[in-house]
């Protein structure tokens, strides 16, 4: 293996500390482009306007006015705003699920005919600008086809535009893949059918690979903004990144700093709490046993 300094070198005192130092300003710097801007929110939720309007701007509050939390909360009605999203989220991962397995399984266990061009087809329309989209997806769903129903004001105008992705398609094939033909034969011999095949075996070995899919489908879902704009114009029914836009010109700007930081904390939570099943399904290769 080449690299830029030898093994020989990096064993050597001043190349031990060459390497530490580098390796902790690089991460420094890492953690500031991250972790700054957060700070910054939530430190600027508990300041009071005038000192958010201040130049030079400051890092640290003069003055705390942690009551912000709870102004913001009651005076922008977000309990409302978070439940119309967690009804998104929850229902546009859900109905993925449903269709995306599905589909990835029988591109690749079931082999359909055609199934590699079909394939090749979903993941051409990750090519299209999803601006493109919005004129067409926005005719359909005010008419849907067959059913005649306008579906404005309703989450499912959220939950089946989104019910197809070919990314999470082709990221479930691609673990499918993977699975020992040899197992889903002996199912098939013990008597099994396809469903059965794919809820008691597949499902339960593909965990890693689901919680992806899930993290992707739930966080997509919740920090969409142009489509919820376009679908939902009575505010009653807006999720929270449509509401807090609609809010912001008459609401002081450390209340919108707090409802921001509220309205993002599930999310790093969500992500904080399963980074390890992320990692495990997009770097797994192979199936153990």
């Amino acid at each position: 293996m080449r690299t830029l300094i030898s093994p020989a070198q990096l064993r050597t005192p001043r190349g031990k500390a060459i390497y530490w130092l580098v390796f902790t300003v690089v991460m420094l710097l890492f953690v500031a482009a991250f972790a700054f801007p957060m700070y910054w929110a939530v430190t600027g939720a508990m300041k009071d306007p005038a000192e958010l309007a201040r130049t030079p701007p400051t890092v640290i509050p003069d003055q705390w006015h942690p009551e912000a939390w709870g102004e913001a909360w009651s005076r922008l009605n977000l309990l409302t705003y978070f439940g119309n999203t967690v009804l998104v989220a929850v229902g546009a991962w859900l109905i993925q699920l449903a269709v995306d397995v599905p589909a990835a399984y029988a591109l690749s266990k079931l082999r359909p005919v055609l199934g590699n061009k079909i394939l090749a087809l979903m993941l051409a329309t990750l090519m299209v600008p999803a601006s493109a989209l919005l004129v067409p997806t926005y005719v359909t769903i005010t008419d849907l086809p067959v059913f005649g129903v306008n579906l404005i004001n309703s989450p499912a105008a959220i939950w089946f535009p989104a019910a197809a992705n070919a990314f999470n398609i082709y990221l479930l094939k691609r673990f499918f893949d993977q699975i020992p033909g040899e197992l889903l034969e002996a199912a098939v011999l013990d008597g099994a059918g396809q469903l059965r095949i794919l809820w008691r075996i597949v499902l339960p070995i593909s965990r890693p690979i689901l919680a992806v899919v899930s993290i992707l489908a739930i966080v997509a879902a919740w920090k969409d903004f142009i489509w919820p704009l376009l679908v939902f114009p009575d505010p009653a029914r807006q999720t929270l990144s449509v509401a807090l836009q609609r809010m912001e010109i008459d609401m002081p700007l450390n209340l919108l700093l707090a409802a921001l930081v509220l309205a993002s904390v599930p999310m790093v939570a969500l992500l904080l709490f399963f980074q390890r099943h992320i990692l495990a399904g997009l770097t797994a290769g192979s199936l153990k046993g």
